[in-house]
């Protein structure tokens, strides 16, 4: 095992005090840092440990944090704004999340194993050859703000790249530097503990320290929530290294809803109720937020929505800086000519108050680079359609989201739909919202520019694994250097594809 330097805390934090901290931080010295927690996870070892020890690890991880449920839940209340019964649902989605890439490892079908053995007769002749996947390296991982403990330090993105075998660094988010502070303290104990590289996990903070990452020669690949200008930026700096490196950006998300009209006529009230709900939820700041809501005109929607929102209460968003931009951004959409306010609520002290508008299919279409701006807060945008042929018009000029979401009747051909929505959605939902992103291996957390920088990958599920890994194949290779998921008898038992056929393993 790797023991801590003594240029790094013992909680796997790169050194500067409290007191630079409350200071403009100095840009080498913020360098300084990220080399020194960079350096120190690449040489830590972890991509040498069984899957059974990264599924240990990831386990105490959980428990760890469930251990201090009540402190860290407090703390994140403190500096967020979001209630702690949101906060503890969080912990234990994270917890989950952990346990979920630790069953991941330990089922080991994502490294691919695959074998073909050699067959002279063929043209050209076949070698013996044996391919699978392989950790990538160092991954720098950028905290959201809106999930302090589920895209944050212990989020998905660390919970995937442990599981395949990389260290990873956490750019701490500044809207919960305390709490990033605390979990990677605990979780640096629990790793310790379990007889983890005491280096597999360090956190670094500031904005400088954000771009050292992504500009740092032994770090592999990114992970990312955040903005679309700020994701913008860091993909464009990850391109352009000497040598440039996978980013997986999760953006900005509109996340369009359709209704048809025979779903308005049978439960409009119901729908408008589940709307209103879902764009509201702890202050709208969710990727998934339905921020876009195509209702068919004259069918009583705006009213049953503004009943729905009667009791809405006004929000502290997330940050002073998200806040901002929310009030900004919902007054510009409200002052335009084009559109109705339907809804506003009342806005109380450092709150940010719900708000609806609407519009028509004609002014979506003629404006739609404006309305297909994600405002990330409390507010929805209703495009009311005359007609099928004025609704695929609208349809048709959506850029990519993370979801899509069909409200329809029973026996209603949505085929369409589907369609228009799958061409820019990476999920679709029916007769649902999308603001809850279920832990399963059939999950798909992703879409097309901007909601993401790779539509082909995931940031939850399964496969989210598939982003810290790279494919390596050996021709003819000695028996002595072939790592056990290739060797021959399959001694881990692991799911492997032999000769074309899929061969079914045991845990190891």
């Amino acid at each position: 095992m790797a023991e801590t330097s003594s240029t790094m805390d013992a909680a796997g934090i790169a050194p500067r005090d409290e007191q630079r901290r409350d200071e403009d931080p100095v840009v080498a010295d913020v360098e300084a840092d990220v080399e020194i927690a960079v350096r120190l996870a690449a040489a830590c070892g972890v991509d040498r440990s069984s899957r059974t020890d990264r599924a240990r690890w990831l386990t105490v991880l959980a428990e760890g944090l469930e251990a201090h449920r009540d402190e860290l839940v407090a703390l994140a209340a403190e500096e967020t704004h979001l209630s702690t019964t949101r906060l503890s649902g969080e912990v234990t989605r994270t917890a989950t999340q952990l346990r979920f890439f630790a069953g991941v490892a330990l089922e080991g079908s994502y490294v691919e194993a695959t074998l073909d053995a050699p067959d002279a007769s063929l043209t050209p002749p076949r070698p013996d050859l044996r391919r699978m996947l392989r950790p990538l390296g160092v991954v720098g991982v950028f905290a959201a703000s809106n999930f302090p403990f589920a895209f944050s330090v212990l989020g998905n993105d660390t919970a995937s790249a442990l599981a395949a075998g990389c260290p990873v660094v956490v750019k701490a988010h500044p809207g919960h530097l305390r709490l990033s502070r605390r979990v990677v303290q605990i979780a640096h104990v629990a790793l310790v503990e379990a007889g983890a590289p005491a280096t597999v996990l360090a956190l670094v903070d500031g904005f400088d320290a954000g771009t050292a990452l992504v500009r740092h020669p032994l770090v592999s690949a990114v992970g990312f929530t955040g903005s679309t200008r700020g994701g913008r930026a860091l993909f464009d700096l990850a391109a352009a290294r000497p040598a440039p490196i996978p980013f997986y950006g999760e953006l900005g998300s509109i996340n369009p809803v359709v209704v048809t009209p025979a779903a308005a006529a049978a439960d409009v009230g119901g729908i408008a109720t589940g709307l209103a709900g879902s764009f509201t939820r702890d202050g709208g700041q969710y990727c998934t937020k339905p921020g876009l809501v195509f209702v068919p005109e004259g069918a009583g929607f705006e009213q049953a929505l503004v009943a729905a929102l009667a009791g809405a209460t006004s929000q502290t968003l997330l940050t002073d800086g998200i806040a901002s931009a929310f009030d900004a951004g919902s007054a510009a959409l409200a002052a335009r000519d084009d559109v109705e306010v339907v809804f506003t609520g009342d806005p109380a002290t450092d709150a940010s108050a719900p708000a609806v508008i609407a519009t028509t299919t004609g002014a979506f279409v003629a404006a739609h680079e404006t309305f297909l701006e994600e405002c990330f807060g409390p507010l929805t945008v209703l495009v009311r359609y005359a007609d099928e042929a004025s609704l695929d018009a609208a349809l048709a000029v959506l850029d990519g989201s993370l979801t899509g979401t069909i409200h329809h009747e029973p026996g209603e051909d949505v085929t369409a739909l589907t369609e228009a929505l799958a061409r820019v959605a990476g999920r679709i939902v029916y007769n649902g919202w999308p603001t809850g992103v279920a832990i399963a291996w059939a999950q798909h957390h992703g879409g097309g520019w901007p909601a993401t920088t790779a539509s082909v990958h995931t940031s939850v599920g399964a496969t989210a694994i598939r982003r810290w890994l790279e494919p390596i194949a050996y021709q003819d290779a000695p028996a002595g250097v072939l790592p056990p998921e290739l060797a021959d008898g399959n001694p881990l038992g692991i799911p492997r594809r032999e000769d074309g056929v899929l061969a079914a393993g045991a845990a190891e």
